[in-house]
């Protein structure tokens, strides 16, 4: 159940948002995955437990780690085009092309930094998750 291994276009916002919907699939099937791997008491001696949780849980956090990459490489690139647009029109107040262009580039710039505090929460949900069902079984390491 990774995530999948592709890269956020960023040039173009829709896309952007259906590949982070695709990279988010393991969060959104936390609960069923959790369901169908970690078994009841009464099953557990036929699955190892322990095994299955931390698989999980690195499948999981590779998949965070992912998304925060692509988010923030986009955030990146996109704000790198703004200030060039911005330094152009420092140099051509009157283009209206530029002018235009500038502020496409700037409203597509705010929902994508909205996008990293929608990964927290997404996130955190999941990891909620995964401790109700698998503390028993696996403790993560602690992050530094």
């Amino acid at each position: 159940m990774a995530a999948p291994n592709q890269t956020l276009n960023c040039e173009d916002f829709s896309m952007f948002q259906e590949m982070l919907k695709v990279m988010r699939t393991i969060d959104d099937r936390i609960v069923h995955a959790l369901n169908t791997t970690v078994p009841t008491v009464s099953f557990s001696g036929k699955v190892d437990a322990t095994q299955t949780c931390k698989q999980l849980y690195e499948s999981m956090m590779k998949g965070h780690l992912s998304r925060d990459i692509a988010i923030k490489s986009c955030i990146a690139q996109t704000s790198e085009v703004v200030g060039q647009l911005r330094e152009e029109r420092g140099r051509d107040r009157d283009n209206l092309t530029l002018v235009k262009q500038l502020r496409k580039e700037q409203t597509k710039l705010k929902p994508m930094q909205s996008e990293l505090n929608v990964e927290e929460v997404v996130n955190d949900r999941s990891l909620k998750v995964f401790s109700e069902r698998c503390r028993i079984h696996y403790t993560p390491p602690k992050v530094k």
